[in-house]
């Protein structure tokens, strides 16, 4: 019997500190992923604040309006009937993550804080974060009073678990862990996990799509599985671009992608996975199987709710006969497209954004 699942990831050209904005951006990516049949839908890293905060990281207040648009968010009619995730900054026992906040139906699920920061190239992770290092460990999160007093939850679970759902198993990743040499996908696999979310803020570098989609398909292919790669797009206020690329792999093969240049400020894909297939590919792999069952398991969060179904997003009946899903040519840019449209992308988003704050600042002098 076939398992579909409708699985939505999404690239958006978020603001640093820009909240109304990036509200806005996210309540319609959520939108768009509903009006296509999703049951998930996972954003890019640090979406709700903007990933380019730098030391307002530092402030109490930067934590403070991301969970009051979280609750925006949580508490919007647009939200009811499928699981979320969004990436925000999180104060736990007071100490800074980089999180990533799954909730489902005005409930939050769990906070996932990232394990391995990234502090080479542009990136200066561990100057505002502090990595997650308790393995397979979850904790009490105490929930502020504006979120509590709303969804009825004093405390939720926070550390390195996945979401058990009737139908399938959730886990995560957050933007380093893919490039690292010990990535969780292969642990979190090994546990039966099937659908691997990584919310990511990967910036332009000249061939950097190449590996980064290269490393999306291998981490479907060694131990079987979905991983779905949701990243940034644009200048957020900082010398980077994002560069998009966002993609669905399953078991080593592209199967949805998005642009990887683009002035769209908020671009949602979507794929229809079946659960079986990922199964099967798994149960044929010998020596996965034996290393499998040695694996200690993670912890598990677990929602009633079931991903699956036999109906896609137009309420068509799914041909059983057919493929669930057919690998996607990949359209690469040859580097001196990515060299002009790469600074050109950015100087369009940095003018439009200065064109927007002009008013404001005339108005201080």
């Amino acid at each position: 019997m076939r398992r579909i699942v409708n699985l939505a990831v999404c690239t958006l050209n978020q603001w640093a500190l820009d909240f109304e904005g990036n509200l806005s951006r996210i309540l319609l990516s959520i939108q768009e992923a509903k009006e296509a049949g999703a049951k998930y839908r996972s954003g890019p890293e640090l979406e709700v604040c903007g990933y380019s905060c730098e030391d307002h990281f530092y402030e109490s207040d930067t934590f403070l309006h991301s969970w009051e648009v979280l609750l925006e968010v949580i508490t919007s009619p647009i939200s009811r009937d499928m699981i979320i995730d969004v990436g925000m900054p999180v104060m736990h026992k007071n100490v800074a993550y980089n999180c990533r906040v799954a909730f489902y139906n005005g409930k939050i699920l769990l906070i996932r804080p990232k394990m391995i920061l990234c502090d080479d190239g542009n990136y200066r992770e561990s100057r505002w974060f502090t990595p997650w290092s308790k393995v397979k460990t979850l904790e009490d999160y105490y929930l502020p009073r504006i979120i509590t007093s709303v969804t009825g939850q004093k405390t939720v679970p926070f550390g390195d678990g996945v979401i058990a759902t009737l139908d399938t198993c959730i886990g995560f990743e957050i933007c380093e862990e893919l490039w690292n040499p010990q990535s969780t996908h292969i642990e979190l696999g090994l546990d039966g996990v099937e659908l691997i979310f990584n919310g990511s803020g990967s910036y332009m570098e000249l061939r950097k799509a190449h590996v980064a989609v290269d490393l999306v398909a291998s981490a479907s292919a060694k131990s079987g599985g979905c991983y779905l790669f949701s990243n940034l797009r644009g200048c957020d206020g900082q010398r980077v671009y994002f560069n998009g690329c966002s993609c669905i792999a399953v078991n080593g093969g592209v199967i949805a992608r998005g642009s990887q240049y683009s002035l769209k400020q908020v671009e949602v894909i979507t794929s229809l996975v079946d659960l079986e297939d990922i199964r099967a590919y798994r149960n044929a792999i010998r020596s996965r199987s034996l290393v499998a069952s040695r694996s200690t398991p993670y912890p598990r969060i677990n929602v009633d709710f079931t991903l699956s179904s036999g109906i896609d997003h137009g309420a068509r009946i799914v041909d059983w006969a057919l493929p669930s899903f057919q690998c996607s040519s990949w359209q690469w840019h040859s580097p001196e497209d990515e060299i002009a449209l790469g600074p050109a992308c950015w100087l369009w988003d940095y003018l439009r954004y200065s064109i927007n704050v002009l008013p404001c600042l005339l108005l201080l002098l």
